[in-house]
């Protein structure tokens, strides 16, 4: 009934999928590491269910996962049927690919609150309500395939079909077993297997031709299409993408602060926005094909302008617009653009701050120093000296303070004051602070409580 589905619209889908030719599009982004013979072909000429994998390691996704979400989108761009595989089941073993040690297995309450939101986060990006039934993303959990099978069903009916040699030839599995880390356990080894009998289901459920991952995943996808091969005596692709790297060899998607999530509870918009408008020449123009859905021509023309004036940035706005307005939204991209004028404006208005919570600013001025005072301090308003000296402590003398103030290197809330100012409420930005500075970069902040 699938294929019979498929074959009924496939004639109206035929002038998109000539349009968006999705092999070539991935080509010229520089998205394709290795890819099985004929796979355009067929791309070309059906309409094709194509899956990736998505690993339940956290209650979210971070931007490592975001290739794989744009190849899910780029599928559904060019009219097939993307499928997001959340690994319920495969969560449980860990991935040993790209792994020098076993990683620490999942409890079933971790993996269930893990798989929830990996569904949300993914949910955000692939459409799976509108379109025609055939070509609707649809969403599954391997586990509620492999819940049932027992292990004398699993290596009868799976296990005859793939010998131990061609398992050991994997990559993975060599670098691994040679001696790279404390060897392998029979749990992981059995990865390949598991991950290879979900792509042989969703090709006998659900009519999926085609497997896309990163690099690291080819030993595992091709597992998958020799089981498909030996049992089901049919034809299945793959598509792999290089794993992407910084220009300087540090790991993609990492900072100091440690992962970028795509949910902004876990990772603040403004730290995402800063992530992708601090990128470096190098990555940025490489960043820009990968994870925007701009076009060819207008990625030249950007790389093309960037390079005539580098300290403009033009490559490093555009990304960082772009891929924050994709995962937050246009309003939230927006507001990290106003925060981070902020901080390198001599001057802001009221306006300005009032686009500002708390949580926003913390992060924008982090690691400036800090005090909390009662709210009532400021009540009455309170003259200028006293609050940058013995309310606030801020300047260590009320001469200080004079000296600063006739200097004019004394601002409140990035507004410079003299010796007329009174603070009071009018000056509390957020809810509950006040930002005193002292010349360029000597910040602090007041906590009102």
């Amino acid at each position: 009934m699938f294929k019979n589905s498929q074959t009924h619209i496939f004639a109206a889908l035929k002038t998109t999928l000539m349009a968006y030719n999705f092999v070539k599009e991935l080509e010229w982004r520089g998205m394709i590491h290795d890819i099985m013979p004929d796979t355009e072909e067929m791309l070309q000429n059906e309409l094709v269910s194509g899956y990736i994998g998505f690993d339940p390691t956290a209650d979210s996704l971070h931007i490592g996962s975001m290739v794989q979400i744009i190849l899910l989108m780029h599928l559904q761009r060019a009219g097939h049927r993307p499928i997001a595989l959340v690994g319920g089941a495969t969560g449980m073993i860990g991935d040993p690919s790209g792994k020098s040690a076993e990683r620490n297995l999942l409890t079933q309450d971790i993996l269930d609150k893990n798989i929830a939101g990996v569904k949300s986060v993914i949910s955000r990006f692939i459409d799976f309500e509108g379109g025609d039934e055939a070509t609707r993303a649809k969403l599954v959990n391997n586990y509620d395939w492999m819940k049932d099978f027992s292990l004398i069903d699993f290596a009868r009916d799976i296990g005859k079909h793939i010998t131990v040699n061609y398992m050991m030839a994997k990559e993975s599995v060599k670098k691994r077993v040679s001696g790279e880390g404390d060897g392998m356990s029979f749990t992981e080894f059995t990865y390949q297997l598991f991950q290879g009998y979900d792509y042989l289901h969703l090709y006998e459920n659900e009519g999926c031709k085609l497997q896309i991952g990163g690099s690291d995943q080819w030993g595992n996808i091709t597992t998958g299409t020799e089981l498909i091969r030996r049992k089901a005596r049919g034809k299945a692709y793959a598509i792999t993408t290089p794993l992407v790297t910084k220009a300087d060899g540090t790991k993609f998607g990492k900072t100091e602060g440690g992962n970028i999530w795509l949910d902004a509870d876990k990772t603040s918009v403004y730290k995402f926005y800063q992530f992708w408008i601090t990128a470096t020449d190098d990555d940025a123009m490489n960043w820009i094909k990968i994870f925007t859905f701009l076009d060819q021509e207008t990625c030249n023309s950007l790389i093309e302008e960037h390079q005539k004036d580098p300290g403009y940035r033009v490559l490093q706005k555009r990304l960082a617009e772009e891929v924050t307005t994709m995962v937050h939204g246009k309003e939230a991209f927006e507001t990290a653009v106003e925060a981070s004028k902020i901080l390198f404006s001599k001057k802001v208005t009221p306006e300005q701050w009032g686009k500002m919570d708390q949580a926003t600013l913390l992060e924008i001025f982090e690691g400036v120093p800090q005090v909390e005072i009662e709210r009532s301090a400021i009540s009455n308003g309170v003259e200028v000296v006293e609050f940058m000296n013995e309310t606030t402590g801020f300047l260590s003398s009320n001469g200080e303070v004079r000296r600063a103030l006739k200097e004019n290197s004394l601002s409140i809330n990035k507004n410079k004051i003299d010796d007329s100012k009174v603070v009071s409420e009018e000056d509390v930005i957020a809810g509950n602070m006040i930002l005193l500075q002292r010349g360029k970069k000597n910040y602090f902040l007041v906590i009102l409580k």
